[in-house]
C-alpha cells in the first residue's frame, strides 16, 4: 500500500542527528574560518499531513495522509582542522554521486575559501565561487535578525536573567555589526544593499592569541579563555584604588576601574609580583575586550546609532569576553548604546554565502522558522558527534511557504512581547514549568500511539519522542537559555516539532472529529436557547458559552481528568465557571459597548475543536454578524494538541451552514470568511502572522483573542490600536493562583483602542 495512505508503512527516524537529510541535498555555501568551519545546505524534506477533506477520515483504518513537500536550511560547525573528515562524511552520505555534483559551484567565504578550495573540488567535486567575506556576514546577520525572534539578547553575568533575549524588531536597520576575528571591522548596516566599513582596530581575537601564546603555556584559543575564566585580573591590573586609595571622585572613577593593563606586572623594587597564568590571560582579556568595547561604542555615537551587535570568533558566546564588552560600551555611552550579541553568530557567514543567489530563500516569498528538534542550544555542552567521532553544532532552519510579519493591529510593534511570563528569570514558573511538562508527557505518547494504531512502528518512534523532548527538559533546567526565550509557548512549539520530526501528523485527530460532530448534533437546539433571550442576557450567554467551551482542553491537566470521566458535557462545563466577579471582569464594559453601532470587523482568533468553537465561538461569531459585522476566524496553520486547524474549519463551517441560515448565509456573502495565521502552536505571537491575513486585519475594529494560549500564556499584557476582547478560562491551578485567583478563573478582559506608536 502507498505509503500516503497508511500508517503501518511509517518508516523510523534517520539516527543520523547531524548532517541531516544529505540525500537530499540541493545546493551547499562554506565559512571557512581558521579555527571554525560552517557548512551550509539546502534540502527537500517531506512530512506526512493529514487530508482533512478524506472521507471517513475519522477511522484510522482509512484515515488519508498526503505527503506535503517542504524545505530545511542545514548549518554545521565544526573545527576546521576537521573539515577533511566532515567533508568525507558530507561525500559519503550524500545519494548524488561525485560525478552528478561534477560542474556545479560551492559558494564559499572566510580566509579559508582559498587556501581549501582544491580540498572542495577532491571531495565534492564541487567548483568554488568566493564570496566577500564582510557581505557575507552582513546578509547572515539581517537574516536572522528577520527570521529569528529571539535570535539576539543583551548579557548581564551574574544578573537574573544572565540572558535578555529580545524581542522581534520591525525594523532592524540601522545598526553597526563589530566582527572580531583576527582584527575588528566595524560595519554601518542602514538597509539590505547599503553598507559601509567605518572603522576597525588591528587588536582583536588575533592578539589575543598571539600575546596569550607568548605570556602563558597554551597555544589553542579556547585554552586560553579558560585560563582566563579562572583567573583574577587585579593580580596583574593596577586599579584606580591602587593608585588613589578608593574612588576618584571628582573625575567620576570608581575604585575598581581599570586604571593600567598589566600595570602591577612592572618591576617593582623590593616587590615580587603575584601573577599567575590565569591572571595574566584575564587581564589580556580584558584589556582586547574594553579597547574593543571603546572604539565600537565610539563609533556607534559618532554615527547616532544605538544598536551594536557583535560576531566573530573572538567571541564564541563566551560569558567573560560578552560580559566585557558589555561593560566597556555601558560606561563609555552611560547607557545610550545596547551591545547586543547573537545566538547564532558563528553562523552569519555560511548563512550569508548560502543567501548569495539563493532563489529558495526570496524573502518576499517566504520566512524561516527555527527547528527546536535540529538545532544546538546556545553554549550546549553535548555537541552531536559523527560517525567518525568529529563533534558538531547545528542550526536548522523550516521555510514557511508565505512571508511572515507583524500584525497591524499592535499598537506598539517595536516593544511587543508576545509572552506573559518570562521562564529565563522567574525561576519558580520555570521549575514549576518545565517539571509539569514532564509529567504530562505520558498524555502525549498516549495520544500519538492512539492515533496510529496500525502502525508497527507507532510505540518506538513514541519512546524516541519521550526522550528526546524530557532530554531537552533537563537541559533546560540546567541552560534556561540555551533556546532563546524560554516560555511556555516555547515549551509547546517544541512539542510539535519532535512530534513532527517523528512522523505524528495530528495525534489529536479523531478526539477532534468525534468532538466536532458531537457539538455539531447540539448546535441548533443552543442556538435556538439563545436566540429566546432578550438582549442583554443572550449577550451574557454568548460570553458564558464561550468561557464554557474553552473548558474543553486536551492540553490542561486538570479538564483532561474530568474529561475522561466521560461525564463532561457542556453543561457541565458552564456550571465550573464561577460567579461574578470574575478575577478580571470587564463583562459590563463589552455589555455596554454593545449597545453602540456594530464593529465593521471583527477578527476572532480560535482555540479549541468541538464544543468551544462550535458552541462557544460559533454562537458568539454569529451574533456579530446579525449586528452587521464581517468576521474573521482566525485558525492555526497546523495541528497542535486540540486546536481548530484552518483546514479542519473550513469543513467545519461547511457543515454549520447547513444547520443555520444565518452562517451559511455570511460564508455565502463573503462576510464570514476563514483565514489561517501561520501558527502552530497553542500560543499567538503576532510579530509573526501570516502576510493574507495581516493585510485583511488592517481593516479590523475589533479583536477577539480565546484561550489560554492566545489570551493568557501570551497577549494577556499586549495593547491594540483597535478595541479588543479576551476571553479565557484559567485550567491551571498553580498559574490561577499565580495570577491571584483560584482554578477555572475567569479572564473577561475588554480594552478600547490605545494609540499606535509612531
Amino acid at each position: 500500500m502507498d505509503q500516503k495512505d497508511c500508517p503501518n508503512s511509517i518508516k523510523l527516524p534517520e539516527t543520523i542527528e547531524a548532517f541531516r537529510n544529505l540525500k537530499n541535498a540541493k545546493r551547499f555555501a562554506i565559512d571557512i574560518g581558521g579555527s571554525l568551519t560552517k557548512i551550509a545546505y539546502y534540502s527537500t524534506i517531506s512530512h506526512r499531513v493529514v487530508n482533512y477533506e478524506a472521507e471517513d477520515s475519522c477511522s484510522e483504518e482509512n484515515l488519508k495522509y498526503d505527503l506535503q513537500e517542504g524545505a530545511r536550511l542545514h548549518f554545521i560547525k565544526f573545527e576546521t582542522k576537521y573539515i577533511a573528515s566532515c567533508l568525507d562524511f558530507v561525500q559519503q552520505n550524500l545519494v548524488a554521486s561525485r560525478e552528478k555534483m561534477a560542474g556545479k559551484t560551492i559558494k564559499a567565504t572566510g580566509g579559508g575559501a582559498y587556501r581549501y578550495a582544491d580540498l572542495l573540488q577532491e571531495k565534492l567535486g564541487l567548483s568554488v565561487d568566493k564570496e566577500d567575506e564582510m557581505s557575507c556576514l552582513i546578509k547572515g546577520c539581517n537574516f536572522l535578525l528577520k527570521n529569528i525572534s529571539d535570535e539576539a539578547f543583551l548579557f548581564h553575568r551574574h544578573g537574573n536573567p544572565e540572558y535578555e533575549f529580545l524581542t522581534a524588531d520591525p525594523n532592524i536597520f540601522p545598526y553597526v555589526l563589530v566582527n572580531i576575528g583576527s582584527g575588528v571591522s566595524i560595519m554601518k548596516v542602514e538597509s539590505e544593499d547599503k553598507y559601509e566599513r567605518i572603522g576597525g582596530t588591528a587588536t582583536g581575537g588575533g592578539t589575543f592569541w598571539g600575546l596569550g601564546s607568548l605570556m602563558t603555556k597554551a597555544k589553542g584559543f579556547d585554552e586560553l579563555l579558560e585560563l582566563a575564566e579562572k583567573g583574577d585580573h587585579r593580580n596583574a591590573d593596577m586599579l584606580v584604588r591602587d593608585i588613589y586609595g578608593g574612588n576618584y571622585e571628582s573625575l567620576g572613577l570608581t575604585g575598581d576601574l581599570i586604571a593600567s593593563s598589566f600595570g602591577k606586572v612592572c618591576p617593582k623594587r623590593g616587590k615580587e609580583v603575584q601573577c599567575s597564568e590565569e591572571d595574566v590571560a584575564r587581564s589580556l582579556l580584558f584589556t582586547i575586550s574594553n579597547d574593543i568595547g571603546q572604539i565600537a561604542c565610539l563609533y556607534a555615537m559618532m554615527h547616532n546609532l544605538n544598536k551594536v551587535y557583535f560576531g566573530g570568533y573572538f567571541l564564541r558566546n563566551h560569558p567573560l569576553s560578552m560580559h566585557t564588552i558589555s561593560f566597556a560600551i555601558n560606561y563609555w555611552s552611560r547607557g545610550t548604546v545596547q551591545p547586543r550579541f547573537l545566538r547564532h553568530e558563528g553562523y552569519l557567514g555560511a548563512i550569508g554565502a548560502f543567501m548569495k543567489g539563493a532563489e529558495e530563500c526570496d524573502e518576499e516569498k517566504y520566512s524561516w522558522l527555527e527547528n527546536y528538534a535540529g538545532s544546538s542550544g546556545l553554549r550546549s555542552k553535548t555537541s552531536v558527534c559523527l560517525d567518525n567521532g568529529v563533534p558538531v553544532d547545528q542550526l536548522e532552519l523550516d521555510r514557511w511557504e508565505s512571508p511572515l510579519t507583524f500584525c497591524p493591529l499592535l499598537a506598539d510593534p517595536a516593544n511587543y512581547i508576545p509572552d506573559t511570563v518570562d521562564l529565563n528569570c522567574d525561576k519558580e514558573a520555570r521549575d514549576y514549568w518545565l517539571k509539569c511538562f514532564e509529567s504530562s508527557i505520558e498524555k502525549f505518547i498516549q495520544k500519538a500511539i492512539e492515533s496510529q494504531p496500525y502502525s508497527s512502528t507507532a510505540s518506538e518512534r513514541a519512546q524516541q519522542f519521550k526522550e528526546k523532548y524530557i532530554s531537552r527538559l533537563h537541559q533546560l533546567h540546567v541552560q534556561p537559555f540555551a533556546y532563546g526565550n524560554l516560555t511556555v509557548r516555547s515549551l509547546l512549539d517544541t512539542i510539535e516539532h519532535w512530534l513532527k520530526e517523528f512522523d505524528f501528523p495530528d495525534p489529536y485527530l479523531a478526539q477532534k472529529q468525534m468532538e466536532n460532530e458531537c457539538a455539531l448534533v447540539l448546535l441548533s437546539k443552543h442556538l435556538d436557547k439563545i436566540d429566546s433571550l432578550d438582549t442583554i442576557d443572550r449577550y451574557k450567554e454568548l460570553v458564558a458559552s464561550v468561557l464554557a467551551g474553552n473548558m474543553f482542553d486536551w492540553g490542561a491537566r486538570d479538564v483532561v481528568d474530568l474529561m475522561e470521566t466521560g461525564n463532561f458535557g457542556f453543561e457541565e462545563a458552564r456550571k465550573k465557571i464561577p460567579d461574578r466577579p470574575w478575577l478580571i471582569d470587564y463583562l459590563d464594559a463589552w455589555l455596554v459597548r454593545l449597545e453602540g453601532p456594530p464593529h465593521k470587523c471583527a477578527a476572532i482568533f480560535i482555540d479549541n475543536s468541538g464544543v468551544d468553537f462550535v458552541l462557544g465561538v460559533l454562537p458568539f461569531a454569529r451574533e456579530l454578524l446579525r449586528r452587521g459585522s464581517k468576521v474573521i476566524l482566525c485558525a492555526n496553520s497546523a495541528p497542535a494538541l486540540n486546536d481548530v486547524t484552518h483546514s479542519e474549519l473550513l469543513v467545519i463551517l461547511r457543515q454549520a451552514s447547513s444547520i443555520c441560515d444565518i452562517i451559511g448565509g455570511a460564508i455565502g456573502e463573503g462576510r464570514l470568511v476563514a483565514m489561517e495565521t501561520a501558527q502552530a502552536g497553542p500560543c499567538l505571537d503576532l510579530s509573526r502572522l501570516n502576510g493574507e491575513l495581516a493585510a485583511a486585519l488592517s481593516n479590523v475594529d475589533l479583536l477577539v483573542l480565546e484561550g489560554m494560549g492566545r489570551a493568557v500564556h501570551t497577549n494577556l499584557n499586549a495593547k491594540f490600536n483597535c478595541e479588543c476582547l479576551k476571553l479565557a478560562v484559567i485550567k491551571n491551578s498553580w498559574l490561577a493562583n499565580k495570577l491571584g485567583g483560584l482554578i477555572f478563573s475567569v479572564i473577561c478582559k475588554y480594552e478600547k483602542p490605545v494609540p499606535a506608536s509612531t
